[in-house]
């Protein structure tokens, strides 16, 4: 057994329809008797995987977060390495769509850029393996399922990392405050990955260097900048108004 945990009801259902050999260990809160429950432990009475009805302070002490009263223990999912990505990369017929992380640290904005990243059709995330967020049960459950569909593609040299999509013909467009070209100016069009910096400081100054274009999201009120995933939402839905057009 692992000692890997996810919880709420989203991520689960979306183990159970991605991953369900992952699936170890299911607990749920005493008092549900919806059609949800019913779905899930009928699947998991035909896979023969152990689920029981617990009260809530048993989850509590499970998991920090709300946990909506669902807990899986689950078998530790795949890290994507960069041979990974550009191999399917290679073998999609669409021109490349990704995320860059640079240094997000706060698992709940790792989750709601998997979620946005997910509704848009990203392909893969790409995070540094030092100072980033992890999938953590938190992150998991604030990605409401984008975890187990999109890849988190964790690599130990970033900069070396955006190289190797350069060369692969991919578009790198980075957001800074303070840069001259507007995102609505930005062509999202083609092979193109955005890199987004982390919360306050931004962008490294070699992630910087190696981005093609700057860009900034306009601001026209008193706050001078966004929280990061709200910020990524923005670019993202920019960039995919422009790939379906």
């Amino acid at each position: 057994m692992s000692d890997e945990y996810i919880f709420g009801w989203h991520a689960v259902e979306a183990v159970l329809k991605r991953e369900p050999e992952r699936l170890q260990r299911l607990w749920i809160q005493t008092g549900r008797q919806d059609r949800r429950v019913k779905t899930v432990t009928s699947a998991l009475d035909e896979m023969g995987v152990t689920w029981e009805l617990v009260h809530r302070r048993e989850l509590d002490e499970r998991v920090a977060g709300v946990h909506q009263g669902v807990v899986a223990q689950v078998g530790k999912s795949k890290e994507w390495s960069e041979a990974d990505m550009l191999a399917m990369l290679a073998g999609s017929d669409k021109p490349p769509f990704l995320l860059v992380l640079d240094g997000v640290t706060d698992p709940h904005n790792l989750g709601a850029c998997l979620r946005t990243a997910d509704a848009v059709g990203v392909q893969a995330v790409i995070v540094p393996k030092d100072k980033s967020a992890s999938l953590t049960p938190v992150a998991r459950k604030v990605a409401c399922g984008a975890a187990e569909t999109v890849p988190l593609v964790r690599v130990t040299n970033l900069a070396r990392t955006l190289r190797t999509l350069q060369e692969e013909g991919v578009w790198l467009i980075g957001t800074a405050g303070e840069a001259d070209s507007s995102l609505y100016q930005a062509d999202f069009r083609g092979a193109v990955a955005l890199v987004m910096g982390a919360e306050g400081k931004g962008m490294r100054r070699l992630t910087r260097e190696h981005c093609d274009l700057l860009i900034n999201i306009p601001m026209l009120g008193h706050v001078d900048s966004l929280n990061v995933s709200v910020a990524t939402g923005v670019c993202l839905y920019e960039a995919l108004r422009q790939r379906q057009a």
